[in-house]
């Protein structure tokens, strides 16, 4: 065997071991970073659904980046002033909610991604959010929070009629592409400074 032949040979093995090129519809070698988009869309739409306006996406500056920025009303801020039986509620101002996405595999090693939310991770998130807020001085007395929404991920083959946990149907879950999201839990209010 030539030298010719021997390094066709290690350029062979070399890139059989590199990972395939990821494609989106490729259940077999996911893009992280396009799986964790795709959490994203998947808790944005989520959240519209339950009257939120979403201001921004991946929202970012020099100290990390807010998946979602969110603003809507939650159940727990009507409240009524004065007569107990007034017929017009007095709504507190919008909350602003900073929502965290973690989307994982079954089999992952950090509870779903909640560990991933870590001391440091809160802190770059609560530095992002201010940085955030003296941008948009319009929001800085709006009440605020930290949401963690943990979106599960799994490969998705419409042909096989593969039988779901029976957890999935307590949960919100949508099909993108090849892939079954579900939203395993949304935590309001997971952290604070």
């Amino acid at each position: 065997m030539g030298s010719r032949d021997s390094s066709e040979l290690n350029s062979t093995r070399k890139r059989d071991r590199l990972p395939p090129h990821s494609d989106s519809n490729s259940p077999r070698s996911p893009n992280p970073r396009a799986i964790g988009t795709l959490g994203e869309n998947f808790v944005a739409e989520w959240l519209q659904q339950q009257g939120w306006e979403i201001l921004h996406r991946q929202w970012h500056c020099r100290w990390g980046e807010i998946d979602i920025i969110a603003l809507g009303t939650d159940e727990d801020s009507k409240i009524n002033r004065g007569n107990e039986n007034s017929r017009f509620p007095i709504l507190d101002s919008q909350t602003l909610a900073f929502v965290e996405v973690k989307t994982r595999r079954r089999g992952n090693w950090d509870a779903d991604g909640m560990l991933a939310v870590s001391a440091t991770k809160q802190t770059k998130l609560w530095q992002t959010a201010e940085i955030f807020l003296s941008d948009r001085p319009d929001l800085a007395n709006n009440p605020c929070r930290f949401d963690v929404a943990l979106v599960r991920c799994e490969s998705y083959r419409p042909n096989t009629q593969k039988m779901l946990p029976s957890t999935v149907a307590n949960h919100q879950s949508a099909l993108a592409g090849s892939y079954r999201l579900t939203l395993q839990e949304y935590i309001r209010s997971a952290f604070t400074n």
